[in-house]
């Protein structure tokens, strides 16, 4: 008896030590953590209850259906982009305007080719849905003519007009004078833009010369650009893949080498997921830096004005810093964007997945290859501070976004795809989309349905959501001070199959959740994976810090490559 005592009180003995030795070890963690600013990010992940397991479990087969019938359907590959034969196609829009102020290219012979490049592709991926070749042309003869007549010098150039005589394409929801302004919404089929949005009379200003406009999805709602107007976009990697969405057209131009660059907007991840799966550069910006004016549809609320981010897109990393220094106008100085950038003094914090989302696809494996190659880089290379966190309100992105989109207005997506001019009949469209007699998409229609029965506005649910995304701002905010970096997915997996996005439809909570946050974020293309699509990834700044992001953006097109061209034949 006295011996069972003996060891029951050894037994308790040793918890109490292991108990006590635990606790050590996760101050000491916290401690190391602490002293990077990151204390509240060690991997504390929490198990989802058996319901959510069997619908994650469900979700999984029902995606592995769909691909299956989806491949067999389409077949394992569709086409690609034609070769380039003309080397203009291959500059960057910076290195264009250098040669045409220099006078080493015109602005014509740079435009002629972007255009006639445009009429190679746009059969095989219908990216383009409006143009004004003809205008363009003029405003390139204009440009040489200025730069002949050398009224100003090649430095009063560069720094006036530092895109003087460049062709710049953009999302058919962004105003351009002229051409059509349609957002995908059938009933702005025939509506044309009076004068330029903000961004681009800025772009316009700087010496660019609008030429094309891109496709979107419906109402710039969904990460497929489909829409009743104008049809589908083709992936130029493979089109039996999606563009993205919802500035899809404009990453297939550039992709393909269409546009040397061009404008998105950016509430869910419309620049960012375009930029990922058609592998160039997308950049959304800090909340409320670049103007919103001439995007639609509006943002209904100032907070819907906040997440919502007017953009560059560019095949190359060098264009993206002048291209948002213009779009920035009087804000630029807030954003310290000339102020240099040493990334061995950068602190890098990585995060290979979201811990586990509701509804929301593992990553693939080449995406957490490829992030792990880019930290080994920073780490070996660059000789930085890399700290793999966890945050786990990163779960929830999906249903803190819906929560947060929420407003008081209460304008409804079934009255955005009326054109705000009342209501369709959801449930009535439906029907007529069965018998192929419905001018919305099957996912606009959808959306309408679903709306009326997610989060509202004001409720319990909507109050817990805002406070779960402060406290995930918070967080955040306190991880990346003043100069930290977050490496994180642009999306989980690279471009499905067409229509494939609507089993897989909460995977853009990646980059949704950066909306609601405010925060900016740049995708970077990091070459071709597996299955010959563009994978990459997004690094996030606190706000205001858009260099950052800038800096890693060129460090990762150094080490990596970037953009990866099509066959060249020149």
């Amino acid at each position: 008896m006295k011996l069972r005592e003996r060891l029951r009180h050894k037994a308790k003995s040793v918890l109490r030590s292991l108990n006590a030795c635990s606790t050590r070890m996760d101050e000491d963690q916290q401690g190391k953590q602490s002293s990077s600013g990151s204390s509240s990010f060690v991997d504390k992940r929490k198990r989802h209850g058996l319901v959510k397991t069997i619908l994650n479990v469900g979700h999984k087969f029902l995606v592995l259906l769909v691909r299956w019938f989806l491949k067999t359907v389409y077949g394992e590959h569709g086409q690609k982009m034609p070769p380039i034969r003309n080397l203009i196609l291959m500059e960057s829009a910076s290195s264009l305007a250098l040669k045409i102020r220099t006078r080493k290219l015109t602005s014509v012979e740079v435009t002629q080719a972007f255009i006639e490049r445009c009429k190679e592709i746009n059969p095989l991926l219908n990216c383009v849905v409006d143009q004004c070749y003809e205008a363009a042309l003029k405003e390139a003869a204009m440009a040489d003519k200025l730069i002949a007549s050398k009224t100003l010098t090649e430095e009063q150039l560069a720094s006036e007009k530092p895109f003087l005589g460049v062709p710049i394409s953009t999302k058919d929801c962004i105003r351009v004078k002229d051409l059509l302004h349609t957002a995908g919404i059938w009933k702005r089929r025939n509506i044309r833009g009076e004068k330029d949005a903000r961004a681009m009379e800025l772009m316009r200003k700087a010496g660019a010369i609008p030429f094309a406009l891109t496709n979107v999805s419906e109402c710039c709602m969904w990460w497929e650009s489909t829409n009743t107007i104008h049809g589908r976009s083709c992936n130029p990697y493979d089109t039996n893949r999606i563009v993205g969405g919802s500035s899809g057209g404009e990453g297939a131009i550039q992709a393909a080498a269409g546009s040397p660059f061009g404008l998105g907007s950016d509430i869910g991840g419309s620049i960012r997921m375009p930029a990922f799966f058609n592998g160039i550069f997308g950049h959304k910006p800090s909340r409320n830096v670049v103007s919103n004016d001439g995007q639609y549809p509006q943002a209904i609320s100032d907070e819907q004005d906040m997440f919502l981010g007017i953009g560059p897109m560019c095949r190359y990393a060098t264009d993206l810093k002048p291209m948002l220094r213009i779009i920035a106008d009087q804000n630029a100085a807030k954003l310290r964007l000339d102020e240099p950038v040493d990334l061995k003094q950068v602190r890098f914090f990585y995060q290979q997945n979201d811990g586990g989302g509701l509804l929301v696809s593992p990553v693939d494996l080449d995406i957490r290859d490829a992030m792990e190659k880019v930290m080994a880089h920073f780490r070996s290379t660059v000789k930085a501070d890399v700290r793999k966190v966890y945050l786990d309100k990163l779960r929830k992105s999906a249903p803190i976004w819906f929560g947060n989109m929420k407003h008081k207005e209460n304008v409804s997506f079934d009255a955005q795809l009326d054109n705000l001019e009342g209501t369709i009949n959801p449930y009535a469209e439906a029907l007529k989309w069965l018998i192929g007699q419905s001018n919305h998409t099957f996912v606009g229609i959808m959306t309408a349905i679903t709306e009326r029965k997610g989060i509202q506005y004001g409720t319990d649910q909507y109050h817990y959501m805002v406070r779960q995304r402060d406290e995930l701002l918070q967080e955040m905010k306190t991880m990346l001070g003043e100069n930290g970096v977050f490496i994180y997915p642009t999306h989980p997996t690279v471009a499905p199959y067409h229509n494939e996005p609507i089993v897989r439809a909460l995977n853009f909570s990646y980059t949704g959740i950066i909306n609601v946050l405010g925060f900016p974020a740049t995708s970077i293309p990091l070459g071709l994976g597996r299955e010959g699509l563009p994978v990459g990834l997004q690094v996030v700044a606190n706000v205001n810090q858009d260099r950052l992001c800038l800096a890693v953006a060129c460090e990762l097109e150094r080490a990596f490559g970037g953009w990866v061209a099509p066959e060249v034949l020149a």
